[in-house]
């Protein structure tokens, strides 16, 4: 018989316990999918969608850290400095420069952009004078100022432009413009329809014509009654 010591030694041992399998082991369920056209999916995967968003989403974010740079050495906010130097660059092809005008280029609402230019104006920065032609508009003109306030950045704007676009060649550079106006086109439909889903499940919403030739496919379940699509809505910076 084993004596009292071998017995507390052998009531001591740790009992043997069933190890838990690794999260990596474990059976991999694949994240759904989060885009279905062809052209977009690499090896039936969204990889490099995903790759291709978030990069744009680092860009953004730099090219914002840059803007608020520029406009911090005049003493401005980054999207004052955006509209100031809207302005006088547009006066340069156009005679008339008017609010919308602005909002158009910028990609922003009328009503925003007339905040922005109020304090611009309130700084002294641009003029805001009675078009001729039609008393209910503007035209906007940039002040002497604000003109010296331009001068006075651009040697300094020039070098850092020319090194955060550096990596691009003239071919490149046109490709890059093009894409980037057909992705705000095809982005301001993506925000229509996000909209006109609103909180019902998507495959219970009739897709409207216009949204449906952009390449999505129409669910097969319709409701009884369908929705207007809502008017077109711009993306805002």
């Amino acid at each position: 018989m084993p004596g009292p010591r071998k017995k507390q030694a052998a009531a001591a041992r740790p009992r043997s316990r069933r190890v838990a399998a690794p999260a990596h082991a474990r059976a991999h369920v694949p994240a759904p999918l989060t885009i279905s056209r062809p052209e977009l999916l690499i090896n039936s995967s969204d990889r490099h969608f995903r790759r291709l968003v978030h990069g744009l989403f680092g860009f953004l974010a730099r090219h914002e850290a840059v803007r608020a740079g520029h406009a911090a050495r005049i003493g401005l906010v980054g999207i004052e400095y955006t509209v100031l130097i809207s302005i006088r660059h547009l006066a340069v092809e156009e005679t008339d420069v008017s609010v919308n005008r602005v909002a158009e280029h910028l990609f922003l609402s009328g009503a925003f952009v007339t905040t922005v230019t109020n304090k611009l104006v309130k700084r002294g920065l641009i003029h805001k004078l009675p078009d001729p032609n039609d008393r209910r508009r503007v035209r906007l003109e940039v002040a002497e100022k604000g003109s010296a306030l331009l001068a006075e950045l651009a040697p300094v704007q020039r070098q850092v432009n020319d090194v955060q676009f550096g990596c691009l060649s003239r071919t490149e550079f046109l490709q890059l413009l093009d894409v980037t106006e057909q992705l705000i086109d095809c982005s301001n439909r993506a925000i229509r329809l996000q909209s006109y889903f609103g909180v019902q499940p998507a495959t219970e919403i009739p897709l409207p014509d216009e949204l449906a030739a952009a390449g999505q496919a129409r669910p097969t379940k319709r409701p009884s009654k369908s929705r207007a699509a809502p008017k077109d809505a711009r993306a805002r910076s």
